[in-house]
């Protein structure tokens, strides 16, 4: 038997079937419900036939693809090598030319890779794998818990685009033959990622009562800081900071709204003092190029305070440093928890993305263009220009005032 189902967005038909055990789902490429009926006529009769032993399966085609055509295809797979799971992704990584890519993104993906091994199993032929199988990945992934909490759709998307990026890989190098059966998978809903909030507001909601430790902890994740609670806490790293690097390093991201690889890679040639400029190192913005950048420009303090710090800069070309060398990102996190630790920042500054959040939410505040704020941090998506949209109080008043427009007499105009 097969049946058929509708894509809701595109409205084309698809055929499920059964055969050997195993269920497939193919695009029968038309939103007619009669020609898809047809065809799924065909192939619950194909399956019968090859079932009662009437027409048999070539060893060296996609049986999927043969009961599809009603058993008139004959051209030949190409993937007629099974690939494991584990040996294909095991080639990928080994065909990454050094530098391609960052250590950071590469960590990532062995990450994703133990995931996708541990629930599809190693030892798993990757051409058997269908969308019932990636289905049912999303499914358990979503049941699996870190640190007390359920993985979020937000990993388990990263991983299959992990999956679907390496199978692409495999298909550009005639290992695989069919495409990666991620399309069409369905997600579990998830809430859209709370505003920007100030500690106020946090405190506020909080002091209301009936909120779980991990409730509390998704506010503190959502904090921005006013600019001038970002003044204090600069003025507290300088008192308390161990090494004088450290100073520098949280001003360079507070006053640039710069992430924390971009500023890990940042060369002091990248700081042009006479006109009032930093180049941000960006690695993700292009397919075709390692580093792109973009221009920010630097606060009067910012200005001041590296000018005062390359004066006393250990040697090498990165800005932030204690040795001559770059500086792992273990090490800034590590720096930045040992450095608030204790004080009354400890606990609600997860980490230097606070920052990041903190200077564009600012900036909006303040009424700089959007446009310019997408700018000055760089790659912004939509979904993080709504958490901090709401802070351009000026633009949404006078654009409220354009439509209900009072004139001086008191009437709509």
């Amino acid at each position: 038997m097969a049946s058929i189902r509708q894509d809701k967005r595109s409205k084309r038909f698809l055929v499920v079937f059964r055969y050997c055990g195993r269920q497939f789902q193919r695009g029968l490429g038309t939103v007619s419900r009669k020609e898809a009926l047809e065809a799924a006529a065909r192939v619950g009769e194909t399956v019968r036939l090859i079932e009662q032993g009437r027409i048999e399966v070539p060893m060296d085609v996609d049986p999927a693809e043969f009961i599809l055509s009603g058993g008139r295809i004959s051209k030949p797979r190409v993937d007629v090598i099974p690939v494991r799971l584990e040996e294909l992704f095991d080639l990928y990584h080994s065909s990454m030319p050094k530098g391609v890519k960052e250590e950071r993104t590469l960590e990532g993906e062995q990450l994703h890779f133990r995931h996708l091994l541990r629930h599809f199993g190693a030892k798993r032929i990757v051409q058997s794998i269908g969308l019932i199988d990636v289905q049912t990945y999303v499914a358990d992934r979503s049941r699996d818990t870190y640190r007390g909490s359920v993985i979020s759709v937000d990993t388990i998307r990263k991983e299959l685009s992990t999956f679907r990026l390496v199978w692409n890989w495999a298909l550009s190098q005639n290992r695989l033959a069919i495409h990666c059966p991620t399309k069409g998978v369905k997600y579990p809903k998830r809430d859209a990622k709370q505003p920007f909030m100030t500690w106020n507001e946090i405190e506020r909601i909080i002091s209301r009562g009936g909120l779980s430790a991990e409730q509390e902890s998704d506010l503190w994740d959502c904090l921005f800081l006013s600019t001038d609670e970002v003044a204090c806490l600069l003025n507290d790293v300088r008192d308390i900071a161990r090494h004088e690097f450290i100073y520098p390093m949280i001003l360079f991201v507070a006053h640039t709204g710069a992430r924390r690889s971009e500023m890990l890679r940042s060369r002091i040639d990248d700081f042009d003092f006479d006109l009032g400029i930093v180049h941000i190192r960006e690695k993700k913005r292009s397919r075709t190029q390692s580093t792109t950048f973009r221009r920010v420009p630097m606060s009067r303090q910012l200005a001041d305070e590296m000018r005062t710090w390359f004066s006393v800069h250990p040697g090498g070309q990165f800005s932030i440093s204690n040795t001559s060398g770059a500086m792992a990102t273990d090490t800034a996190t590590n720096h930045w928890r040992l450095t608030l630790k204790g004080t009354r920042w400890d606990r609600r500054l997860r980490g230097f993305h606070a920052l990041r959040h903190s200077f564009a939410s600012n900036a909006a505040a303040a009424g700089v263009d959007p446009g310019m704020i997408d700018s000055w941090m760089g790659h912004q998506t939509e979904e993080m220009r709504n958490r901090y949209r709401h802070l351009f109080p000026k633009q949404q008043q006078t654009a409220i005032d354009r439509i209900f427009r009072v004139d001086t007499d008191g009437s709509n105009s």
